[in-house]
């Protein structure tokens, strides 16, 4: 499935979406300019959830341990990954970022890639194999999505036996399908393995989705909740 756009149109310019998606692809370009080097720059970078455990992993030093959990964020593993997560956090954050207010989405979002962090490296806590990518962040803005729109629809472009189809799905099916199929995965992960599974961080997905949803009444301003049914 496909999500091509929503049905609920944003009453203001969703200035953060914008900024975090101009940084999302500046920093992409800094990952192809690293040549050779760039596995080092994913090790220091990103989040290796041993790095957190285990002693031949460890920094003594603070700041190399809580950075990559922020920076990891805004790197990611190639062009697919990188324009899947922007659609999905163009389509699905400017509404949340409507509904929010701009630096309380901003606040957001980095505690929903936090808290999707923090699920990763506690469902993999032997994994040396760095994890990048805003895919934790942006589960976030999905999960305050499910809740805040759940009778929007999303207009998803679909596979039909030889063909493609476009049809409007529910919010709250598109996206409860979606949680529901990075939650078995991640449960296949954790009884096959990281790396048999595919190397995706199930678990920071679901970690971002329900992060998303605990995080929404500390950062709703104090109005009533709008309900559509675009």
């Amino acid at each position: 499935m496909i999500p091509l756009r929503d049905t609920i149109p944003s009453q203001r310019f969703p200035g953060i979406v914008v900024t975090l998606i101009i940084l999302n692809i500046f920093f992409f370009f800094v990952e192809l300019n690293q040549g050779s080097a760039l596995p080092h720059f994913i090790k220091v970078y990103g989040v290796i959830p041993a790095r957190y455990f285990w002693l031949k992993h460890h920094s003594p030093e603070l700041l190399p341990r809580i950075l990559p959990i922020f920076t990891s964020m805004f790197l990611h593993g190639g062009w697919f990954h990188l324009l899947g997560n922007m659609l999905y956090l163009w389509i699905f954050g400017d509404n949340v970022e409507d509904r929010m207010g701009h630096l309380r989405f901003l606040i957001f979002y980095l505690l929903s890639g936090m808290g999707a962090g923090l699920f990763h490296i506690y469902t993999n806590p032997r994994s040396v194999v760095p994890s990048i990518g805003a895919s934790g962040a942006i589960a976030g803005v999905l999960g305050a999505y499910f809740i805040l729109f759940p009778f929007s629809r999303i207009i998803t472009l679909l596979p039909y036996l030889f063909f493609w189809t476009v049809i409007e799905i529910p919010a709250f099916f598109y996206l409860g399908i979606w949680f529901l199929m990075q939650f078995f995965s991640g449960t296949t992960a954790l009884l096959v393995g990281e790396r048999m599974a595919g190397g995706v961080a199930w678990w920071a997905h679901v970690g971002g989705f329900i992060t998303g949803i605990a995080l929404l009444p500390f950062l709703l301003p104090r109005r009533k909740v709008e309900v559509y049914y675009n």
